[in-house]
């Protein structure tokens, strides 16, 4: 049994946080499900280092480029195909777990991010297109983008809200999540074949908090990930206990999971399984990156630790605020860039489109 299925036993189901057309067609992918992958994700970054860094999706460019396809209609057609092919691939987990796991993720357009009514259109529409019950579109969880996921979950859209940093975005992304599915319920609506995930990144977090603490409170260091994600753990449990959601429940709705992104550990002192570790627990999700997941199927440690020292996150945060570090603030920082971040990611990718017409002329 590898550490993948012993977190699954836990309550914890392990994504992929990578895709690529090689990924797919060399197997890759299935060896992961045989270890207990149960989900795939993607992102704006991650298709730029596919389509660009390779060769696999050239034959499909030349062909688009001659049929007259602008850069996004090529990049939307590879990545169509990608994500298409991989839900296929996941459909028997999906099945098995009774819909739990077995999604695949694509995200809308992210110079959407501040456009409500842009960003349902799209989600919408990327939907329709690909047609698979076992697909998330990914919705940035800014303030536009928090409306954008209760009207697509009304509209029966399973949603991954992505780039939530801070309790306060968890909560609001939870509470959206209840309202689209009541709206549906009013309406007399199916609500049990609904599902999404709240991701909150993790490892950005200390990456821009330890720098503040290293002369201050260096005891501080390598935390403050870790509690955050833990104390917005805990706030989804009183959302997904109230009474509003007992409602739903009674109707066979499913609540939200939590997903834990950015599990990389970027500081080369910290042990390069930590935020999967640590972060183990029923009803949520981590997405791995490859080098990190060969690391955890290695020689991580699979123990349920995701509620653990509440206590010590709390005074630890409150800790923050003493040395004047505003952590609310720093996650709403987080949150800006990251979506720059994937628009500038989403630009170098039309233009690795670009390039890669231009050199088949």
């Amino acid at each position: 049994m590898t550490n993948i299925w012993k977190a699954a036993e836990l309550g914890q189901s392990i994504w992929c946080d990578y895709i690529s057309r090689e990924l797919l067609s060399s197997g890759g992918l299935d060896e992961m499900m045989e270890k207990g992958v149960r989900g795939v994700t993607s992102n704006p970054a991650i298709f730029n280092k596919a389509i660009s860094k390779g060769d696999g999706y050239d034959d499909d460019i030349k062909a688009m480029a001659k049929s007259g396809m602008s850069d996004l209609d090529i990049y939307e057609g590879l990545a169509l195909e990608d994500i298409s092919d991989a839900a296929d691939r996941m459909t028997p987990v999906f099945e098995a777990t009774g819909g739990t796991d077995g999604y695949v993720s694509l995200e809308v357009d992210p110079r959407l991010a501040d456009d409500e009514e842009r960003t349902i259109s799209e989600a919408l529409r990327l939907r329709s297109l690909l047609g698979r019950p076992n697909v998330m579109i990914k919705i940035p969880a800014t303030e536009a983008g928090i409306s954008a996921l209760e009207r697509a979950t009304a509209a029966g859209v399973s949603v991954n809200a992505t780039l939530i940093f801070s309790v306060v975005q968890t909560e609001a992304v939870g509470r959206a999540y209840i309202r689209g599915l009541k709206t549906r319920l009013d309406r007399g609506d199916d609500v049990s074949s609904i599902r999404s995930v709240a991701s909150l990144f993790v490892s950005r977090v200390d990456s821009a908090v330890d720098p503040l603490l290293e002369e201050r409170a260096p005891e501080l260091m390598g935390k403050i990930a870790v509690d955050n994600a833990r104390l917005a753990y805990s706030k989804w449990g009183e959302i997904f206990s109230g009474a509003d959601w007992q409602l739903l429940a009674k109707a066979g709705a499913c609540p939200q999971r939590m997903l834990w992104a950015s599990t990389g550990t970027k500081n080369r002192s910290y042990r390069d399984t930590l935020y999967v570790e640590e972060l183990i627990g029923p009803d949520t999700v981590n997405t791995v990156p490859p080098a990190t997941m060969d690391a955890f199927l290695d020689h991580g440690v699979v123990e349920n630790r995701v509620a653990c020292d509440l206590d010590g996150a709390f005074h630890r945060r409150q800790s923050l605020a003493d040395l004047g570090v505003d952590l609310d603030r720093i996650c709403d920082g987080l949150r800006e860039d990251g979506v720059n971040a994937f628009v500038t990611a989403f630009d170098e990718l039309l233009n690795a489109v670009r390039e890669k017409v231009s050199s088949f002329r």
